[in-house]
């Protein structure tokens, strides 16, 4: 166990104070004995994956961290339909994604270059490029924390929607994800379904690698992946999700401005570009004064300079967000979880 760790070295925003406690697991007895410690020092208790995915406050987190470390790989069943693998929350997605291209595995490869630990991929239920993890699980090893119990949650029973999961809503806190179990299909060949993707592909061989590389190329080119040697690369990814509106709003949108990005849903609602309102807000790219601002490759990730705080993150967030509501009454919600603030993420970014 370790102490007064600072979070900032352990996110991707690298803002953020410390926590009071640091700890590791790979097994769920080493998890719940920690969870019994931390109960008995009444302290809160966090688990942290590869922080890709957080904003921390600058006064830290009063409580213990916790990192899970399984990195086991298990082939449960293989057929002509498929082969069905139980994968340890402890990988880091890319690798797991990597090792599935690596097999010849479809199913992945869009989702190549997103940071972050694969148990924390049904939580939000991550996506880019026309997949969607929740599209390929079959089921999600989970501990939970209260009773110390062992189960197998099957994925309808997880609500998976557009970036989120009962994990986030109703089961927030109660449940540890040890293992995800996924339907992949051995030689298939990818399904392209993004245009920018599509067009990138042109005139390549659609192979699970040369599909992956090409995502990593695109997810370069806008500072979403993670390399130290990018001014952009100290970001949360996208910080804001893209709102989903009823279709009659959407129509009144469509109507003042025609060129305006739009997509259909299943419910009969309809996907807005954040990016694309961020920028008619007047919020271009490398927009923002001072220690933090806006990538210059990507409106929707705001980013840390260098030495930007937590506070400077969402002053720069609350002012994009009201300038897009002042401008289309729309209201973006921020796609990362806000840990440590004795304030909710509405009146933080009011």
């Amino acid at each position: 166990m370790t102490t007064a760790v600072s979070l900032r070295h352990h996110t991707t925003l690298q803002v953020g104070g410390e926590a009071r406690q640091f700890v590791s697991a790979a097994t769920c007895q080493q998890a719940l004995h920690h969870a019994r410690e931390a109960r008995l020092q009444g302290l809160p208790l966090l688990v942290l994956g590869g922080g890709s995915n957080v904003l921390v406050c600058d006064a830290g987190f009063p409580g213990m961290v916790l990192r899970w470390q399984d990195r086991s790989l298990e082939i449960l069943h293989q057929s002509s339909d498929g082969v069905h693998v139980k994968v340890g929350g402890g990988w880091v997605w890319d690798d797991w994604v990597a090792e599935a291209v690596k097999r010849d595995w479809t199913g992945l490869e869009c989702l190549s270059g997103i940071p972050g630990q694969l148990g924390a991929a049904p939580i939000q239920n991550i996506g880019a490029y026309g997949q969607e993890v929740g599209q390929q699980i079959v089921a999600c090893q989970v501990l939970e924390w209260e009773s110390g119990v062992e189960s197998r949650i099957a994925a309808s029973e997880c609500g998976f929607g557009y970036r989120d999961s009962r994990f986030k809503r109703d089961w927030k806190g109660r449940y540890l994800v040890t293992a995800v179990e996924f339907l992949l299909h051995p030689g298939q060949a990818p399904q392209l379904r993004y245009k920018e993707l599509r067009q990138k592909m042109e005139g390549r061989p659609h192979t699970l690698q040369e599909v992956r590389a090409t995502v990593l190329a695109i997810r370069r080119s806008k500072s979403m992946v993670w390399d130290p040697a990018d001014p952009n690369h100290r970001s949360a990814g996208s910080f804001f999700v893209n709102p989903i509106v009823a279709a009659d709003r959407a129509a009144q949108l469509a109507h003042d401005y025609p060129e305006m990005p739009k997509w259909p849903t299943a419910d009969h609602n309809v996907k807005l570009s954040a990016a694309w309102l961020i920028e008619q807000a007047g919020f271009p790219k490398g927009w923002g004064q001072g220690p933090a601002g806006l990538s210059s490759n990507h409106v929707l990730a705001l980013i840390n300079r260098g030495n930007a705080s937590a506070a400077d993150l969402i002053d720069l967030a609350a002012e994009v967000r009201r300038g897009v509501h002042r401008r289309f009454a729309v209201t973006l919600q921020p796609e990362p979880e806000f840990i440590g603030f004795d304030r909710s993420v509405e009146e933080l970014l009011a």
